[in-house]
Parts: structure tokens; C-alpha cells; sequence
């Protein structure tokens, strides 16, 4: 019989990891939904965020340099990801195999950085003391960095949906998204819609790096680890579609978390992406059918 207590921690852990995927996913999700863009190198976008957090432990030590951080991450991924527009997908856009063959060497090049600058084996990020502590219901004990990630999660979506839905840039992308033709009929620049989405795409991803320094070392190659849940996140929920991603992120969570009380991480990893393989034989649209002219073929 399976225990309750143990049952109600995995729930909990799932909603953690889940809150990890959606930070991953968001800028995918954002990138491709607007742009049909497939970007190999988010992860390292992640790392990126990582690798600036420790920087700024580095000049701003004490309690408060994790809320530091987390803007500092947010801008410097937000302006590689711009550069990375630039330069080449913006390029390449029309091609979205070489965009993806592209991106996948600029993930080669900035892991090569990473080593280069900070070595193999990785650097460390020391939580708080005020994120060193919990608190316990009955003999269930949640720990205040897991639920810390959980609320910048939910800040992050309340902030998205809100730029979305309620401001100038929000309503341009909207339209871009709907029919990119005649949005720059209208005198919409849908280049600059393009690159604004794609900056805030890596910015997340950047946010998203900080939160995970909590949780383990910096490496060169700790993107990696979650770009193959993003993806599979991306695609469950519905190519575009933030609240599909969002509830996508939930679903597989919970799978992952609740099949480790019975499987160990890496059969847990297995069945995760059979549960979307067969999940998207019977609704292959994803968990919300996104209608957009940007997405047809």
C-alpha cells in the first residue's frame, strides 16, 4: 500500500520540478510560436544564467545576492539571445534546418567558453541562509529553496501573461503571431517584434539558470540536462501556447516525480517521454490546439 505521506512529498517535488521545466520551456515555447524557430542552444542560455549568478556572488556577496542575480541573468542571457537573433537566425529564418544546425554549433561554441573560462568541472552557488531552511506539516518537510522556485515560476507566468496580455509590445506580438503578413501590411516591424521575443525568451531561460545554481553545481554542460524535458514540454503543450506549455510542465512533473517512487531517474526519464509519445497519439495537437497563420505550414 502505498503511504500517504510519501505520496503528498512526490506531489510536492513534482510541482517543483514542474515549475523548473516551465522556466525552461517558456522561452521555447515563446521563440517557436512567433518565429517556428527551433533554438539547440536555450540550454546554454541556462548555463549562461548560471555562470552570471556566481559572478555576482562573487561581487555582491551577503543574503541578498541571489535577488541580485536574478536581473543580472535575466539581461546578460536576454543580450546574448539578441546577439544570437541577429547575427544568425534572423539570417537563417527561412531555413529552419540550418536554424537548427546553426544553433546547435553556437550551444558547442559557448560550452567550449564555459570550460575554457570556468573549467570541466563547475562552480558552485551557495543558497542564503534565509533559503537554507523549511518548514514541516506533520512529517512532511518542504524545503524554502524548493518553494522559492516554485514562486518565481509563478511570478515569471503572472508577468508574462500580464506583458501579454496587457501591454503595447503584448498586443504586437499578438498580432504578429496571428498573421505576420498582415501585421507588417499594417506597419507592424515584425523584426523587431521577432527579436524583442526572442530576448525575453532568453532572458527566462537566463532567470531560470539562477534557480537551478541553487540546486547543484554550474557546468559547462548543465543546459543539457533540461533542453530534452523543454522540448518535450514545448511540443506536449502545444506548439505556442503558454498556457498549454504551463500545464504541459505540470503533467510531466507529476509523471516524473510520482513514477520515482516505484522507478529510479533515469527509467523515470523513459517513461516520461513514452507517457508524451502516446500522449500525443491521441491528441498530437498538444494539451491546447494553438490556431495561428504563424503556425500553419
Amino acid at each position: 500500500m502505498l503511504d500517504a505521506t510519501l505520496f503528498a512529498g512526490q506531489v510536492f517535488n513534482g510541482f517543483s520540478v514542474a515549475s523548473l521545466f516551465v522556466l525552461a520551456a517558456l522561452g521555447l515555447a515563446l521563440s517557436f510560436g512567433l518565429m517556428r524557430v527551433i533554438n539547440m542552444a536555450h540550454g546554454e542560455m541556462l548555463m549562461l544564467g548560471g555562470y552570471l549568478a556566481y559572478l555576482t556572488y562573487l561581487i555582491v556577496p551577503g543574503p541578498m545576492a541571489i535577488l541580485v542575480a536574478m536581473p543580472v541573468a535575466f539581461l546578460g542571457a536576454a543580450l546574448v539571445g539578441g546577439l544570437m537573433e541577429v547575427t544568425v537566425i534572423r539570417r537563417l529564418s527561412s531555413r529552419p534546418l540550418d536554424t537548427l544546425l546553426a544553433t546547435w554549433g553556437v550551444s558547442l561554441i559557448l560550452q567550449q567558453a564555459a570550460r575554457s573560462a570556468f573549467g570541466p568541472i563547475g562552480v558552485g552557488v551557495t543558497a542564503p541562509d534565509w533559503l537554507n531552511t523549511g518548514f514541516a506539516i506533520g512529517s512532511l518537510y518542504f524545503p524554502s529553496t524548493r518553494i522559492f522556485i516554485l514562486a518565481v515560476a509563478v511570478a515569471v507566468l503572472a508577468g508574462l501573461g500580464l506583458l501579454i496580455a496587457r501591454t503595447r509590445l503584448g498586443l504586437l506580438v499578438r498580432a504578429v503571431n496571428q498573421d505576420r503578413m498582415m501585421a507588417a501590411a499594417s506597419g507592424i516591424n515584425t523584426r523587431r517584434v521577432d527579436l524583442a521575443v526572442f530576448c525575453l525568451g532568453t532572458g527566462i531561460a537566463g532567470l531560470a539558470g539562477v534557480v537551478l545554481s541553487l540546486l547543484g553545481p554550474v557546468t559547462p554542460t548543465v543546459g543539457q540536462s533540461y533542453i530534452v524535458p523543454a522540448f518535450l514540454v514545448v511540443v506536449m503543450g502545444g506548439l505556442g501556447s503558454m498556457i498549454g506549455t504551463t500545464a504541459a510542465a505540470i503533467i510531466l512533473g507529476l509523471v516524473s516525480a510520482l513514477s520515482q517512487i516505484f522507478l529510479d531517474v533515469s527509467m523515470s526519464q523513459v517513461l516520461m517521454l513514452v507517457f508524451v509519445i502516446v500522449f500525443l497519439q491521441f491528441r498530437p495537437q498538444g494539451v491546447v490546439a494553438t490556431r495561428s497563420r504563424a503556425l500553419e505550414g
